[in-house]
């Protein structure tokens, strides 16, 4: 197969950043564009010295005039509809890597999909994926407990993430409540609570330091519990899924995709 032509959008940011240094040194990927916002300070720059790698002849654009093969979108949530849409309107596979999406940015993603071919994940690690597949395998074996079995979700990041709890999270609980037909979740606990609810699923979330992510499933039973642990020890986890989630989706036709299907789970 012939190098994937890739545009990244968001380059410029972290996640970006190393997006950009790792296709740059994988002959699988030919980095055609790299766009951020039309008023960002570095645009005219070279992608790849932004990015700390030697110069790729890629400026930093608002605009995607080159052709491309996908789109990689690891943005925020305000620019993630609309380069969604522009992917739309050039039939341009895209990979959404953006966390954080409203309920009105997730319908523009499942809109879009309908036309072109979208892999959208709240994580795109291998390691959470599998974990994922873990949890819900778990989840489903202690449906019948006889005891029943209580779900916490305890999720770390760095002191600058926006949202919380993580889409990883979220998603971790939308897996694991569907299984064990959980019908309430709480967010943190303070004060008189009482007795905890045999249906509900607690949520926490840390912020603290530069922590890249980790995540926490906790299966709580009477006399014994479970804990499935994923810990991120640098950024690249998620580039190096994003980079294989666009290599996946320049072969499928229009729909919706998620990691699972990238790594065959």
């Amino acid at each position: 197969m012939d190098a994937v032509r890739v545009a990244i959008h968001g380059a410029a940011g972290r996640m970006g950043q190393r997006l950009i240094a790792l296709a740059a040194g994988d002959p699988q990927f030919h980095i055609v564009a790299a766009l951020e916002a039309a008023a960002h300070p570095d645009l005219g720059r070279d992608a790849g010295q932004r990015a700390g790698v030697p110069p790729l002849n890629v400026p930093l654009s608002a605009t995607l005039d080159a052709a491309a093969d996908c789109l990689i979108d690891f943005s925020v949530p305000e620019a993630a509809g609309r380069i969604a849409e522009l992917c739309r309107a050039r039939r341009l596979p895209l990979v959404v890597a953006t966390t954080g999406l409203d309920q009105s940015q997730r319908d523009v993603i499942h809109h879009v999909a309908t036309e072109i071919p979208v892999v959208w994940a709240p994580s795109m690690s291998l390691a959470v994926n599998l974990t994922m597949k873990l949890a819900t395998l778990a989840a489903a074996a202690l449906r019948d407990c006889p005891h029943g079995a209580d779900v916490e979700i305890i999720e770390r990041h760095h002191r600058f993430k926006h949202d919380a709890p993580s889409g990883t999270a979220l998603r971790f609980g939308e897996l694991v409540r569907e299984a064990l037909q959980l019908t309430h979740e709480v967010h943190g606990r303070h004060g008189q609570v009482g007795a905890r609810p045999r249906d509900e699923i607690g949520f926490h979330a840390v912020r603290a330091g530069d922590d890249p992510g980790q995540h926490t499933v906790l299966f709580g039973m009477l006399g014994e519990s479970l804990e499935l642990t994923v810990r991120a020890t640098s950024r690249d986890c998620y580039a190096t899924g994003a980079l294989q989630a666009a290599r996946f989706v320049v072969r499928q036709p229009p729909g919706l995709y998620t990691m699972f299907d990238v790594l065959g789970l």
